[in-house]
């Protein structure tokens, strides 16, 4: 296992700097052109290669300490799993935003699940060893995941479900990869990898700035609703 760590190592932050190049176009390119389709799944598939390497690597760092790994191995490898979420549920819903029953789908199930019983799981373990950022950043990945799994289970109730559920997973992804950035360069910020500003930073940005644009699609599209002429 010792042998893959530099390569995996070499190939998780290749695939972070083209996740953190490619982030910005999709939030600024019109929704639904083949620009904002190609680079967002650009995004996504490194994305997915960042959390999954990233996951590796948190392996072989528990497996190399222990009996006595550091909390922080399986708090990294929680960040890959909510990375890892977020980018699969945004594109998931697209593929299924003409449902009008309850999702079934044992993979998404099973994924968004696993978020919530992660953040359990890693809230539990900095109860128990003192590490509070690992109880302070539990709540993340514990909201955001019941919030899709209870959009899985439950039958949609309006009409764009998947626009806000997609935008809203996609900022997820997005707060995630600022989040590995800010940590992994920290100390070209004047802090350490272990400063709890660069990881919460992020999140409390995002969250309301993610609410904030959310509403304002959501009064744009009550407004083509009520422009709309009479049916039947």
């Amino acid at each position: 296992m010792e042998a893959l760590y530099s390569p995996l190592r070499l190939v998780h932050i290749a695939c972070g700097a083209v996740a953190f190049a490619t982030l910005w176009i999709p939030l600024v390119a019109k929704k639904g052109t083949p620009l904002h389709r190609k680079v967002g799944m650009a995004y996504v598939i490194a994305m997915l290669c960042s959390a999954a390497t990233g996951m590796a690597l948190s392996s072989i760092q528990v497996v190399r300490n222990w009996p006595a790994p550091s909390p922080m191995s399986f708090f990294l490898a929680y960040i890959g799993l909510i990375s890892a979420n977020a980018a699969v549920v945004g594109v998931r819903v697209l593929r299924f935003k003409q449902r009008t029953e309850a999702h079934r789908h044992p993979g998404d199930l099973a994924l968004t699940g696993g978020t919530v019983l992660a953040s359990l799981a890693i809230a539990g373990l900095g109860l128990h060893t003192g590490a509070m950022l690992l109880v302070a950043f539990a709540p993340v990945g514990l909201i955001t995941g019941m919030g899709q799994l209870l959009y899985w289970v439950r039958p949609p109730r309006e009409r764009m479900h998947w626009w806000y559920q997609h935008m809203g997973a996609m900022f997820g992804s997005g707060i995630a990869t600022l989040t590995a950035f800010l940590v992994l360069n920290s100390r070209h910020f004047g802090g350490n990898a272990t400063a709890i500003v660069f990881w919460l930073a992020p999140t409390l940005i995002g969250l309301p700035g993610a609410r904030l644009w959310e509403r304002a699609y959501r009064r744009r599209f009550a407004g083509k609703a009520v422009g709309l002429p009479a049916q039947g």
